[in-house]
This record gives structure tokens, sequence and C-alpha cells, in this order.
């Protein structure tokens, strides 16, 4: 398989193989603005596609991918399995849309069997715009290197102006309490990031509470469900 992020970033090349290159990234921005561009409120749920069934992580996205669903949200996560696939189990046995970004990977990940709609992209910052872009808030369960990618480029994103009304709610406290740790008492004394920076990250354990944060603090994005646009 063709690696598109690889080929992008190994240095300067060819103008005209640029070119081609910037019209195939505009057709991938294109096909995910189409495709997703009436899901209504919508929230994003990150986190660890390694957990199975049984671990308590997946039982405790399903159980928050189900509560979004019956209030009303779509589902979004990056269409895998473990954490994503358990969210978008519980939305779509809700009754509620579930929705999946997935990516394309030498190691080809299978997307759930549990959305509704299922947008593939071949480059990760596409992907990652589509997250942000349609979403009004953020869900994040324990992960690895690209559930930290996540948080940290919305905390960057929300701490620059870039995008408003977006709570970012951590579940898992055990898990996240030395991040959190390092960002209050290490980023905060040192003055690298303010203490307001902080504000926005949102600890939570229940779906209960997790609905509760996000209708105090979301302002739902984009067009609701059968809204028409004017462009």
């Amino acid at each position: 398989m063709r690696i598109y992020d690889a080929d992008l970033l190994k240095g300067a090349q060819n103008h005209w193989k640029d070119i081609t290159r910037t019209w195939r990234i505009a057709r991938e921005f294109l096909k995910g603005f189409r495709q997703l561009r009436k899901l209504g409120p919508c929230v994003t749920v990150f986190g660890s596609a390694r957990f199975q069934q049984d671990h308590p992580y997946y039982q405790q996205a399903q159980a928050i991918g189900q509560a979004l669903a019956e209030a009303g949200y779509t589902v979004m996560t990056g269409g895998g399995p473990g954490v994503m696939e358990a969210a978008n189990r519980g939305a779509k046995q809700a009754g509620g849309l579930s929705v999946g970004c997935t990516i394309q990977l030498p190691k080809e990940e299978t997307a759930n069997r549990w959305l509704d709609i299922r947008v593939s992209f071949k480059y990760f910052f596409v992907r990652k715009v589509m997250l942000v872009k349609h979403s009004c808030a953020f869900v994040l369960m324990p992960g690895g290197f690209g559930t930290l990618d996540e948080i940290f480029e919305t905390a960057t994103l929300i701490q620059t102006g870039k995008i408003n009304h977006f709570p970012i709610i951590v579940v898992g406290g055990e898990y996240w309490q030395n991040l959190r740790r390092f960002l209050l008492e290490t980023l905060v004394p040192a003055g690298t990031i303010d203490p307001g920076d902080v504000d926005n990250i949102f600890p939570c354990e229940t779906p209960e509470h997790v609905i509760g944060v996000i209708r105090k603090h979301c302002r739902p994005q984009g067009l609701a469900k059968g809204e028409a646009s004017d462009a």
C-alpha cells in the first residue's frame, strides 16, 4: 500500500508532483466535507484501538457512546477497533448516528462493523481536520501516541483561538492523572502554558457527567440534520 504521508514529508520534490499532490489533498478534503456535512450535533470519541470487549475501558466507551446517542448527538470516531468500536457500538445500539473516519495504513486497520457512515482518508492531517471540524466536543479515552496527538493538537487550537466552545472531556482518571499533574505542576509553574489553558479540560468518569459537561459547554458546529446550506 502506498503511504501518502511518507511521500509528502520526504522533502522537496518535483514541482509538478507537488501540484498533483495538492490536487489529491484538495479532493480528499472535499470528499470529507461532502460526506460529513449533515451530521447534526456531533461528538468525537478517541482512544486506543487495543482494548478488547472485556476491558473496562471498552465497556466505559460503549456506555458513553450510548449516552451520547440518547442525548441526540452523532458519535464520531476514527472508525477502528477498541475504544473507537465501543463508542460506535454504543451509539448504533442506542439508535443514534455512528460515524467513522478511517485512515489507510500499511497494516490495514479494519473498520469496525458499527458504522452508519464511513469515510476513508489517506492523509492523517485531513482526517484530523474532519474529526475536529464536525464536532462540538471531544471525549478522550485512554490511548497511546495517536490519542495524545489528538488532545494536544485540540488543546493548541483552543489555546490559540482557532476553535471555540470545544470542551475536551478526559475519561479514565487514573490513566491520565500523571499527565494532568505534569500540566499543572510543571508546565503552569514554568510559564509555558497559562493556568486558564487547562480550564477547558474536564475530567469525567460517568456517561451522565460527560453529557452534563457537553450540554453546559458545547456550542454545536455546522448544520443540523436536514438543514439546507446557503452555499
